[in-house]
């Protein structure tokens, strides 16, 4: 007795402490998402998660097969469920199985409650687009955090924390949408059932985003594609701001956040239309004709060209020794052309000839005066170039 109350009291006393008391982590309120007119785009809904903490678990396979049972998860849900059990952790941090559980399932798992140690129903806000398929290109979305960001994710900040920014607005600002995770300290008896709480630090929620974006504007924009492969950006040329940037066939990006099953995730991947393809930001466009007043202008800086240089248009261009023909829009050519009337039919003839006597050194050095080839809208996350 001496001993163990004595010489081993330390030990003992730091042991049943740690047994008594409990610090779990307060995950922050993501930020919100609106756009130029105070419309929401992003928000938060409640809802409950089911999280496993490994270290607490007596056996993981009996209760991974419990938790199956109870919940009724389908065949195909089975083996990502118990993947997502076994993912890699920090020490004492809980795990997500499952969001979004029914009131069906919160009962069931209740009821059960002391078969489960380790096992915890949360309540947490869950990401919610109302208007998913119209902004998902653009907004992008969250999803669960995977092994690979964990390491690079800061242990703190992110305690709790089950859902990152994974493409669009939400990718690019999840350093103002996060916020700050807090935390608090409970006693708990023997069997880990909260008795009362013993301090707090409360998580700083994220800041809210106010948008350049139209909601009406996108919405007209997706309504004018009607479904067909597609993009509109629309931008205010004077200040950059982007008004609307649609890219279709959308997808509901609301099945990403809580995790799409495989077989609708196989079906948008196989989709000949392509709807996860972002057109608006990673697909390659010739200029067309919006580069013929640039490549006016800068024949005129050079000196290739006065305003009352003519050509003739045969209906096509051909490269000096190239027997390849660059035809005219009209095919039988618009005869003598000037550049006035050049710019008023967009006569293509004109502006093939006008390139090659400018030479590519001296038609680099003019388009980049305009951004031609550089880096613009710097917060669409994506490869946007001008």
């Amino acid at each position: 007795m001496v001993y163990l109350q004595i010489v081993q009291h330390d030990m003992y006393s730091t042991r049943s402490e740690n047994n008594r008391v409990r610090v779990e982590p307060l995950p922050p309120n993501r930020g919100l998402i609106y756009d130029r007119n105070g419309v929401l785009l992003a928000e938060n809904r409640p809802t409950y998660n089911l999280t496993l903490v490994r270290e607490r678990v007596d056996n993981l396979d009996e209760t991974l097969a419990l938790l199956v049972d109870l919940l009724e998860l389908p065949e195909e849900e089975i083996e990502a469920f118990n993947i997502r059990s076994r993912q890699r952790q920090r020490p004492f941090q809980p795990a997500l199985l499952t969001s979004d559980l029914s009131e069906a399932q919160i009962a069931r798992l209740a009821v059960n409650r002391h078969r489960l140690p380790g096992v915890e129903i949360e309540a947490q806000p869950l990401r919610y687009y109302p208007d998913a398929e119209i902004m998902a290109h653009t907004l992008g979305y969250v999803g669960r955090i995977n092994a690979e960001e964990m390491e690079t994710l800061d242990a703190g900040r992110y305690a709790g924390t089950h859902f990152i920014g994974k493409t669009g607005v939400e990718r690019f600002y999840e350093e103002e949408l996060h916020g700050q995770a807090g935390l608090r300290k409970v006693e708990t008896n023997a069997r880990g059932r909260v008795l009362r709480e013993l301090g707090r630090t409360d998580p700083v929620p994220g800041k809210n985003l106010t948008l350049t974006l139209d909601k009406s504007l996108q919405t007209l924009a997706y309504e004018l594609l009607d479904g067909r492969r597609g993009s509109i950006v629309a931008i205010v040329p004077g200040t950059g701001e982007i008004l609307a940037m649609v890219s279709t066939p959308g997808f509901d990006s609301n099945q990403f956040v809580t995790g799409i099953d495989v077989a609708s995730y196989r079906d948008l991947q196989q989709d000949l239309d392509l709807p996860l393809f972002n057109r608006a930001t990673r697909g390659h466009y010739p200029p067309g004709s919006t580069i013929k007043p640039f490549l006016a202008l800068a024949g005129l800086v050079e000196g290739v060209i006065t305003p009352e240089s003519t050509i003739n248009d045969p209906g096509y261009y051909q490269l000096p020794n190239d027997s390849r023909r660059y035809r005219n829009w009209l095919r039988w050519g618009h005869g003598r052309v000037d550049m006035e009337r050049s710019l008023a039919v967009s006569n293509n003839t004109y502006y093939y000839t006008l390139a090659h006597d400018l030479g590519i050194d001296n038609l680099h050095e003019q388009m980049s005066n305009f951004g031609f080839g550089q880096r613009v809208a710097h917060d669409v996350q994506g490869r946007v170039a001008l």
